[in-house]
């Protein structure tokens, strides 16, 4: 029976956050296609090392890797109860002449662990690519802000000052911590090849032996397995030595929560970044891009709601959530498998990606078009600053020769009383007034203490240090992934 496509479930996932290119990879037609060009490797592989597989045959299931009748395969999977049988009746009945050596010798992992293998390191080469390019825009948006001063926070209470390049600065080097991580995750993945059934390789064995069981099978016929297992690897874009050594009949689950914990990782800088980002809007510091028809608040009309960086931080908090499931998976994995692993991985493996790239191309988005409401910006610091200056002013006293400790009682009762007048009343901040009228600071520059350039430190310093050593080699690496905008569905 037809079914409109509004009365099934759709994941959002898919309809209002990841990018066509994140859900391609995950797609139906690219799992399965992938299956079609393992079982070519394999049997070229097979062909090559001497079994009986003709040229026709070849030629054959390379004509059909892409020609997927999914309706036939969903009639098949209905009668076997078999993915894996599924698609090996769908491509025999498209590529008769091969249908008796699809598959030969190999488990259903053998397609669906190297598919999954090659899907996880495309969709982390995307991921690093997407949080290079959020790099990017945040150094880029740092270096014109190197110097602006603004008011720091510890606690989220006024502290010492920044600068809003410096900030973003942070935002940009925690990023390059965890797009490390995903470097690092992508250089560890292996494929797993040709490995059987429990992963001993016996059914391979048995196919290049003179005994028909295996059991007592020449050391040419383990070379040529082990043989096997490289040209299938190589075939598939991996080179030999990519491979894991020894495999039960999966490759190792926990794999799945390292990839899992790269990903949470990069999830929880993004929502970093985006509570940041929240906060100095309700200070009126920075905003998000705010379109010129988009509406804040069905409401209240005023309003600018920061939409996407709440977005940012409630897809990421779905992320962060998901990667404790596929470590319990490994640590469940009965002895060499059991199957309680495959409709939780139908979810933990595609899901977090789907939303970590919708979560990323917010921060891009976010991270290329901020608001920079400086005037708000240089009032809230100076509102905060002659608090700030106290430490320097005491010290200009005591070298006009006041004793320290009457200084620093001073500056106290004077400090309360101004912080009074600024909480109690919503007036300015006089303390800098009420220390001129004392006879201790007679002589010392007060005016000067309110340049708040004074205590940014090395902040503008240290954003081009960073520009330099950290954001520019990403550049430079992934030049291909930069300056192209994600197009949001919402």
């Amino acid at each position: 029976m037809d079914i409109d496509p509004l009365d099934r479930y759709q994941s959002p996932l898919a309809t209002r956050n990841a990018s066509p290119e994140m859900q391609a990879i995950w797609s139906p037609r690219r799992k399965f296609t992938t299956w079609r060009r393992l079982w070519l490797a394999l049997a070229e592989a097979q062909q090559q090392l001497g079994l009986d597989i003709t040229d026709a045959q070849i030629a054959d299931l390379r004509a059909h890797l892409d020609d997927i009748d999914f309706k036939k395969a969903a009639v098949y999977e209905r009668k076997f109860r078999h993915d894996v049988m599924a698609h090996v009746h769908a491509f025999g009945d498209v590529a008769p002449a091969a249908r008796g050596i699809i598959h030969l010798g190999a488990t259903s992992q053998f397609v669906n662990c190297n598919t999954e293998l090659i899907l996880l390191r495309d969709a982390l080469t995307l991921v690093a690519g997407k949080t290079a390019a959020a790099i990017d825009a945040l150094g880029s948006f740092a270096a014109t802000y190197r110097d602006l001063p603004t008011l720091g926070f510890t606690h989220f209470q006024p502290a010492q000052p920044t600068t809003v390049g410096k900030r973003a600065a942070l935002w940009a080097h925690d990023l390059a911590i965890t797009l490390e991580e995903i470097e690092h995750r992508i250089e560890s993945l292996r494929f797993r090849g040709v490995k059987g059934t429990t992963g001993t390789q016996a059914s391979f064995l048995a196919l290049f032996s003179d005994d028909p069981a295996g059991a007592h099978s020449s050391p040419d016929a383990h070379d040529r397995v082990e043989k096997l297992d490289q040209l299938v690897t190589e075939k598939m874009g991996w080179s030999a030595d990519r491979r894991y050594e020894i495999t039960g009949q999966t490759y190792p689950r926990v794999v799945d929560g390292l990839v899992a914990a790269s990903l949470a990782s990069t999830a929880a800088v993004c929502q970093k970044f985006a509570t940041d980002m929240r906060l100095l809007a309700h200070r009126q510091e920075l905003e998000e891009p705010f379109e010129a028809d988009q509406i804040g608040s069905s409401a209240m009309a005023y309003k600018r709601n920061p939409m996407r960086s709440e977005r940012i931080c409630g897809l990421s908090r779905f992320v962060i959530g998901l990667c404790a499931t596929p470590f319990v998976t490994a640590a469940e994995q009965w002895l060499e498998r059991t199957l309680d692993d495959s409709s939780t991985r139908r979810l933990t493996l595609p899901e977090p990606f789907l939303a970590l790239d919708g979560a990323l191309d917010l921060v891009i988005n976010v991270a290329s078009g901020i608001v920079v409401r400086e005037h708000r910006i240089k009032a809230n610091l100076a509102a905060q600053l002659p608090f700030m200056a106290t430490e320097n002013l005491m010290m200009a006293a005591v070298q006009a020769g006041a004793d320290r400790q009457e200084v620093h009682e001073l500056i106290r009762k004077h400090s309360i009383a101004a912080a009074d007048r600024v909480k109690d009343q919503g007036r300015d901040n006089d303390l800098l007034d009420r220390l001129a009228a004392e006879p201790m600071f007679k002589g010392v520059d007060l005016a000067a203490a309110l340049d708040p350039t004074r205590y940014i430190g090395r902040a503008p310093q240290q954003v081009d240090a960073f520009i330099h050593n950290t954001v520019t080699p990403i550049r430079q690496r992934y030049a291909a992934h930069l300056g192209q905008q994600p197009d949001l569905k919402v």
